[in-house]
């Protein structure tokens, strides 16, 4: 071996300040954190006695001192690294970089978290014009060796010489045009040999160096530019998306390369323990005869499903499927595997978790605890909350889709990749494809097929299309993890980047940029035109009913939901909501029926004239308490949910025409001067709408203010919540109003209200003829609120937290005005002259994810303070932060009592909230064993 090491791997770790270097042998599935997903996998199935080509890691804490030490290798890591090389080649019997009997490798990332086609690998490493020949010789194949070659040249010349894919590809085309080749298998050896020459030429000329034919040198260029792709651009963004930390890290996994491409009898595939679309119970995936693995991966050409390998290598397939079987009950988890067919004998690259769409998520769950694999407690934690939202998506509506077939708009199918309904405009590019998205147009990315440079434009769209690829493609891959709809290896389209269109086989359809297309990744239809969408059946889902009734049996948190009309109570309930933490009483007023006598009510000039507009807003407002009531009961027992009414909190402006539209109209009427009587009472309006005007509505005239000045409002809304519990309560059922008041910020101010209200209810007791079931409580929403807690505790029956208002003032901004200017560039990083990176001040949008330093400790103190002054205090969370899994976890940690959230994210707190519990619950135990 040329340059090689003389030490042995101990030796090497000996003289080094760390163990940067692990061969298979030495690791096992519980090293993730340093052997990366990949390095781990490899290394656990290499000591279950697994057909695993030898080789070795580099860690993941080698990659993360390359960079401390300004991207040099750090002390001894090399040295480990090519002492690994020579135990490798006393396995294999091979020579690294030798003439006669050369060992070829691959290079390969490989992160603690799946980041599929997101960092970069080299294949063949090793390969020269000395050492092809030795290939040659051994397998007395030229034509296998010379297309390993451009293979390496090709790769290599991409992801270290920097050198555009496209150049390769015309080449390709070029070649293939020339011999009169179908595919690239079908490139005689003779045009592979002169190809070879082509494309060092064209690294040449992209990079200004030589290729390197030195293999240890190409060795050490590969690690390099793995290391480099953890802070590649597509890493760094899949990393932002999927919320995986920046210092992770990449390991690198040297492997003995296994050859898919030496003819008929060798293949290369990608494989999974079940089908990571549906969850079915079957082995699932596609394979390629006569590749290599990057073919499979970027969809070059299309495969064959699994199952045709029983009749094509009967003996590799049973033994691949018992190898599958294996793997699976020993993760107890989905398996996703890779896998080199050479001259028939199988060998194991690689074994992971597997991505897997909602739909899949949730029945694999499900299942595996039926089955025994796992337990109930698994199951719930294996699910993410985000799954569970886009299970909950819509699909085509049958009818819709009937309609387009008889109308011919059936444009084609492909491989059902990721399941899901999208529609949107076809879109051929990327960066197109993420201006139109984040422009609110929806979109279709429509490649040929994609690749880790598509993957901002993926994320902007809707759906994906290609025309090349199969279930293990990226772009199948890519779609799975993120949830996005995909039809794959559509034959039928024939994508012209160009022209910025596709055709239809067999037809004169073209469908050209910006017309719209509908994909159903479920079936692999693709559509012309917008079909209709309908909810899911969210009632008939078994497997998802299933897991969210164990995640019930394992949560401490209730989950209730917001809602302001019937419907939206009734929907709540079917959702699993077990009561209203948040009814917003001036969201009624806005009907258009009754926004007239609300107006008529501010502008009243008396009170009488006040009281008047009130009385006829009174059984519109106990109409609508009497709905939301006996929606929310129990469906199984029939007792009556809890449901938190907030007393009218925004300025009462809102409701009036805005002052620069009164202003504009005014001068319009002036100016025509024809309707005198409409100019005056245009100039009234205007009048009182500048009386009622503020600098800062937000911190002004609203909530427990509002009721102190105008307290017949308050009274009001109080009589027809109460009259409404007492009606329904004549039918049988027993409903429980909490009256909410708003925006209190000192204890005084809620004693007042509430001696003003209790009388209401003494009279409408007293009118009832008996007691009248109720809370009064508050809204924390200022910080002053949360630091006095103690003291508003013994006036407040129940504490709910508004943590949209109380973030706004606790970090002093205004949501709309912060998101629309600075806020997301705080969290995606301002940009700054001078640093590669840009500065992120926040990790997180605070008003999605709760602040738990700064509003977190606020919501703590009253928690704490609040139940100090009251054990039995109830307590919970009202804000959108109520559907946020990280929030809801915390909210679990503090004590809280119930979360709240719009009626869609119940299920997902649901589920949020049984997984923070059972974490909570774990932490717990092992610090008791720890003392």
């Amino acid at each position: 071996m040329a340059q090689a090491s003389e030490l042995s791997l101990e030796d090497a770790v000996a003289q080094s300040p760390r163990k940067w270097v692990y061969l298979f042998s030495e690791g096992n599935a519980g090293m993730k954190d340093l052997l990366g997903g990949k390095g781990a996998g490899v290394a656990e199935m290499t000591n279950a006695g697994m057909p695993v080509p030898p080789g070795f890691t580099i860690t993941t804490e080698a990659c993360n001192e390359y960079y401390t030490a300004g991207k040099r290798f750090p002390d001894g890591m090399w040295q480990q690294a090519l002492a690994a090389l020579r135990q490798v080649e006393a396995q294999t019997g091979k020579t690294f970089g030798d003439a006669k009997n050369p060992l070829l490798v691959s290079v390969r990332s490989g992160a603690k978290f799946s980041m599929p086609g997101m960092m970069d690998t080299v294949l063949n490493l090793g390969l020269n014009d000395e050492t092809v020949k030795g290939i040659i010789a051994l397998s007395g194949d030229e034509r296998f060796a010379y297309d390993a070659y451009r293979r390496f040249v090709q790769m290599f010349s991409k992801i270290v010489l920097d050198t555009k894919a496209d150049e390769f590809e015309k080449i390709i085309e070029r070649y293939k045009e020339e011999t009169h080749a179908q595919t690239d298998a079908d490139i005689p050896s003779d045009a592979l040999k002169h190809m070879v020459e082509d494309f060092k030429q064209t690294a040449r000329d992209a990079s200004g160096r030589d290729f390197p034919e030195d293999p240890v040198e190409q060795l050490r260029l590969a690690i390099e530019a793995v290391f480099a792709s953890w802070n590649n651009k597509r890493a760094i963004d899949y990393r932002n998306i999927n919320k995986i930390p920046h210092d992770l890290g990449t390991a690198v996994n040297v492997q003995t390369m296994v050859f898919g491409n030496m003819g008929n009898d060798s293949a290369t595939g990608v494989a999974f323990t079940r089908n990571p679309s549906t969850g079915e119970r079957k082995l699932y995936g596609d394979y390629l005869v006569n590749a290599q693995g990057e073919d499979v991966v970027a969809g070059i050409r299309n495969t064959s499903p699994i199952d045709h390998m029983q009749e094509e290598a009967p003996a590799v397939y049973q033994q691949f499927h018992e190898i599958a079987n294996r793997l699976e009950e020993h993760y107890r988890d989905v398996q996703d595997m890779e896998f080199t067919i050479e001259k028939g004998r199988l060998y194991m690259l690689q074994t992971r978790t597997a991505k897997r769409t909602a739909a899949a998520a949730v029945k694999i769950a499900v299942d595996m605890a039926n089955e025994g694999v796992i337990s109930r407690d698994e199951a719930v934690q294996r699910v993410e909350p985000q799954q569970v939202v886009q299970r909950l998506l819509p699909r085509f509506d049958e009818q819709d889709v009937q309609a387009a077939r008889a109308a011919n708009r059936l444009l084609a199918r492909g491989v059902n990749a990721s399941p899901g309904a999208a529609v949107g405009k076809a879109i051929f590019d990327a960066d197109r494809a993420e201006a139109a998205g984040k422009a609110g147009e929806r979109v279709i990315l429509t490649r040929v097929e994609t690749s880790p440079d598509d993957v901002h434009g993926m994320y902007a769209s809707q759906g994906i299309l290609t025309s090349r690829g199969g279930t293990g493609s990226h772009a199948a891959v890519v779609a799975r993890g993120a949830g996005l709809p995909a039809v794959v290896g559509c034959e039928a389209i024939r994508v012209d980047y160009e022209q910025r269109q596709f055709r239809v086989s067999g037809t004169d359809t073209v469908v050209r940029e910006g017309d719209e297309l509908s994909i159903d990744g479920a079936t692999g239809e693709v559509f012309q035109g917008a079909l209709k969408t309908v909810e899911a059946d969210f009632e008939h889902d078994t497997d998802l009913q299933t897991l969210l009734a164990w995640a019930d049996e394992r949560r401490d948190l209730g989950v209730w939901a917001n809602a302001d009309y019937p419907r939206d109570a009734d929907r709540s309930v079917a959702f699993g909501a077990e009561g209203i933490g948040l009814c917003r009483t001036e969201h009624m007023f806005m009907e258009q029926e009754r926004l007239p006598v609300v107006q008529e009510m501010i502008l009243a000039e008396t009170p009488e004239k006040r009281q008047a507009a009130l009385d006829q807003l009174l059984p519109f407002q106990r109409s609508d308490f009497e709905g939301i009531f006996r929606a929310m009961r129990d469906p199984k027992t029939g007792a009556g949910y809890p449901v938190v009414i907030r007393l009218i909190d925004p300025p009462l402006h809102e409701f009036l025409p805005s002052y620069e539209e009164l202003l504009v109209e005014v001068t319009r009427l002036e100016d025509k001067g024809d309707n005198p009587d409409e100019l005056a009472k245009k100039r009234e309006l205007l009048g009182r709408v500048a009386q009622m005007r503020e600098a800062n509505p937000m911190l002004g005239l609203r909530g427990c203010r509002l009721g102190l000045l105008f307290p017949e409002i308050n009274v009001m809304q109080t009589r027809a919540i109460l009259e409404a519990a007492v009606n329904v309560a004549k039918e049988g059922m027993r409903p429980q109003p909490k009256i909410m008041i708003p925006l209190v910020g000192h204890v005084n101010e809620l004693r007042e209200v509430r001696r003003q209200l209790e009388a209401v209810a003494e009279e409408i007791a007293s009118e009832a003829g008996g007691q009248v079931e109720y809370k009064f409580g508050t809204m924390i929403e200022l910080p002053r609120a949360a630091l006095t807690a103690g003291q508003i505790a013994e006036v407040a029956d129940f504490f709910s937290f508004g943590t949209n208002d109380l973030t706004q003032t606790t970090f002093g901004m205004s949501r709309d005005d912060a998101e629309g200017k600075f806020l997301l560039q705080y969290v995606e990083g301002l940009p700054e002259p001078g640093l590669k990176e840009p500065v992120k001040i926040l990790k997180v949008n605070p008003f999605q994810t709760l602040d738990r330093d700064g509003v977190g400790r606020l919501v703590r103190i009253a928690v704490e303070e609040g139940k100090r002054t009251k054990p039995n205090l109830e307590v919970g969370i009202c804000g959108e932060h109520g559907g946020d899994p990280d929030s809801i976890a915390f909210c679990d940690e503090v004590g809280l009592n119930y979360v709240s959230c719009s009626p869609f994210r119940v299920p997902v707190a649901r589920l949020a909230a049984a997984q923070a519990a059972l974490a909570r619950k774990a932490s717990q135990k092992q610090a008791e064993r720890d003392k």
